[in-house]
């Protein structure tokens, strides 16, 4: 039975995306490095880092990683430092520079989509952001 779940993240350069992590999460803790592979953990998560010998393996959308956050101080955190060398996208997601995809999502947000009276008013607003705007969302459920 497995009693532990880890992500392996396949890459041309496994300790520079461990460092890339290392500067955006406070918690991030280096467990492991060697030439092949960095192991690390963040946000309770423990990754695996491999350096990727098949060059066309890439990262796309259909796997994303969810970061949840209290603050519109902690969205603007995680998004700019994402989106300065990586690309922005709709409803709260982009995309690093590994081109690994995440989510930056309120944690507001889980309270307003399952308010049925909420809920349409809140899919709305986000729907027409890139970037979450707590305030814009609080705004739109409240109109």
């Amino acid at each position: 039975m497995a009693t532990k779940f880890s992500i392996c993240l396949w890459n041309q350069d496994a300790k520079g995306m461990s460092q890339y992590y290392q500067q955006i999460f406070n918690d991030f803790k280096l467990i492991s490095e060697n030439p092949m592979a960095a192991v690390f953990e963040m946000v309770g998560t423990r990754f695996m880092c491999l350096n990727n010998a098949v060059p066309n393996i890439q990262f796309n959308e259909k796997i994303s990683f969810v970061l949840t956050v209290d603050t519109q101080e902690e969205i603007d955190t995680y998004w700019d430092y994402f989106c300065k060398e990586g690309q922005a996208g709709q409803c709260g997601w982009l995309e690093d520079k590994y081109g690994v995809s995440w989510q930056i999502i309120p944690s507001i947000l889980g309270k307003l989509m399952t308010n049925p009276e909420t809920a349409p008013k809140a899919t709305y607003a986000f729907m027409q952001m890139s970037k979450f705007d707590i305030a814009r969302l609080e705004e739109a459920v409240s109109a």
